[in-house]
């Protein structure tokens, strides 16, 4: 240290305060706004009860979940972590190699309870379509809901409480969140008993994402729990022969998708981690 320096030269760099007020309310906000565009350009227009409403489709899985419900929700997830409050392993954004590992034992997981609900089909083309159709939303369902609002939840409970308290107390609120979004969609998710049932469905992707902090782990095991429930809707409306084909649009906007979330995560979350020492 120079000899002259003065007293204020010697102090310690001050570390921001920790705000939980501001990062929940920006992760309310997030999903607030989330849910209403989807309300604006699906739930109002009844858009996914509407197969001839092609541009509806796809200006709504563009702009709610792709622009909004990941691209957005990341960027505030990348304040959170700039702020030192988070740091990605913490919300499920680990190695290659775990993530690989999580991928396959969530897909065996998932995929197990749909063949023992006995779907109409467990072809493959006819799976991997379906699989497709809700990937979009599920992306943003998973990051909004549980990397998010979970994972910010976690953190300002954690301020206050032991660790085990406020990891269940996300995993609740990720999922509740999970179940009440569905208010904005077309009928029938958009009722009471449905906002309860995916409520339920949505504990077990709380216990994948908090269980083993892993964010396409939870991501693949949420879209399977979806699978059965596409398969009965395909097969009542008798479409299901037409999943026996890829469906190239399908696949295309759920590789697109996937594709934004881990440029997206990548880019701005686990950056983030590099520009601030103070992430935990």
């Amino acid at each position: 240290m120079a000899p002259n320096a003065t007293a204020a030269d010697r102090q310690p760099t001050a570390v921001a305060p920790r705000r939980p007020a501001r990062a929940m309310a920006a992760a309310v906000g997030t999903f607030v706004l989330w849910t209403a565009v989807t309300y604006l350009l699906e739930g109002r227009l009844r858009t996914l009860l509407r197969p001839e409403a092609a541009f509806d489709r796809v200006t709504y899985a563009l702009v709610a979940n792709v622009l909004v419900g990941t691209v957005l929700a990341l960027w505030v997830t990348r304040w959170v972590v700039l702020a030192g409050h988070l740091s990605p392993e913490r919300l499920g954004l680990r190695s290659a190699r775990r993530t690989a590992l999580a991928v396959v034992v969530a897909g065996a997981l998932g995929g197990g309870l749909f063949v023992l609900q006995g779907p109409p089909s467990t072809d493959v083309v006819v799976v991997t379509n379906a699989f497709a159709q809700v990937l979009v939303v599920s992306i943003a369902e998973v990051v909004v809901c549980w990397v998010l609002l979970g994972g910010t939840v976690e953190w300002a409970l954690s301020e206050r409480t032991d660790q085990r308290v406020a990891t269940v107390g996300a995993s609740l609120l990720a999922s509740a969140a999970f179940g009440v979004y569905h208010v904005a969609h077309s009928p029938p998710f958009n009722t009471p008993a449905m906002v309860g049932l995916l409520t339920v469905v949505g504990l077990g992707t709380s216990l994948v994402y908090f269980g083993g902090r892993t964010l396409y782990g939870a991501l693949v095991f949420h879209n399977t729990q979806a699978l059965f429930g596409v398969t009965q809707a395909l097969a009542a409306s008798g479409q299901l022969a037409a999943f026996e084909t890829p469906q190239v649009p399908l696949l295309a906007m759920a590789g697109f998708a996937l594709f934004v979330l881990v440029v997206a995560e990548r880019t701005l979350v686990r950056r983030a981690a590099s520009e601030t020492p103070t992430a935990e």
